[in-house]
């Protein structure tokens, strides 16, 4: 449960990253998937000499337009979280009863750790809460925000190109296809790698999984005709 930062602790030693590992394995496997199955679609209904290019481009629209969406619906999860998190606060320094206040607090403890967090610890977070000199009128963006939307979109987006450049590449359309299909699941691994890594649930085991994940993805593309 993030609360407002209290005066003192503003500036932080290190700066934390926009998005953490999680976020970006995630939305690059978002990207991969999303071209991956765009492409197996518009295989069907491209044929010609220039199907690669086709289906190149139609690959780059299609993430184009979701990376946005993407980003858009990141800065919209990033604005109603503060302002959540701004309203708990709120009520917290506005509650004249202290268990009021504390009953608040453990309202908003996801149901997993409310077992394990006492009235007293949120009695010193209340304590704390209602030493913080001002607050905002209402949940802002900041700079990061856009840095972090700017940082989705790009991942999103740059998921393609490993996807979509062997039909640039590669006039043999069934070649470039597979080539196509290839790439993505040595990136799908490396993503499920760096997962595994970061949560400790084991990188190869992850790598793997995420490479299941891929395959079972393409066959069921292949399965309705792409």
């Amino acid at each position: 449960m993030s609360t407002i930062t209290p005066v003192g602790h503003a500036e932080r030693e290190q700066r934390e990253p926009i998005l953490n590992t999680v976020d970006r394995v995630c939305e690059l496997c978002f990207g991969l998937f999303m071209a991956l199955t765009f492409i197996g679609a518009v295989k069907a209904v491209s044929p010609g000499d220039d199907a690669g290019y086709k289906m190149f481009f139609a690959a780059l629209g299609c993430n184009l337009a979701w990376g946005l969406a993407d980003a858009v619906m990141y800065l919209v999860r990033t604005l109603a979280d503060r302002g959540q998190r701004l309203k708990l606060v709120t009520t917290v320094r506005q509650a004249g009863d202290p268990a009021v206040a504390v009953r608040a607090l453990r309202d908003a403890l996801p149901e997993r750790l409310e077992s394990l967090v006492e009235d007293a610890d949120l009695e010193r977070i209340r304590a704390r809460l209602a030493t913080v000199p001002t607050l905002p009128a209402r949940a802002n963006f900041v700079l990061d925000d856009f840095v972090g939307a700017i940082g989705i979109f790009l991942l999103v987006v740059l998921g393609t190109f490993p996807v979509a450049v062997p039909f640039l590449v590669i006039h043999d359309l069934t070649t470039a296809l597979i080539a196509s299909r290839v790439l993505t699941l040595v990136m799908l691994f490396i993503a499920g790698f760096a997962l595994g890594r970061y949560t400790g649930a084991g990188a190869m085991k992850a790598g793997f999984a995420m490479i299941a994940v891929g395959i079972a993805l393409t066959m069921a593309i292949i399965a309705i005709g792409g």
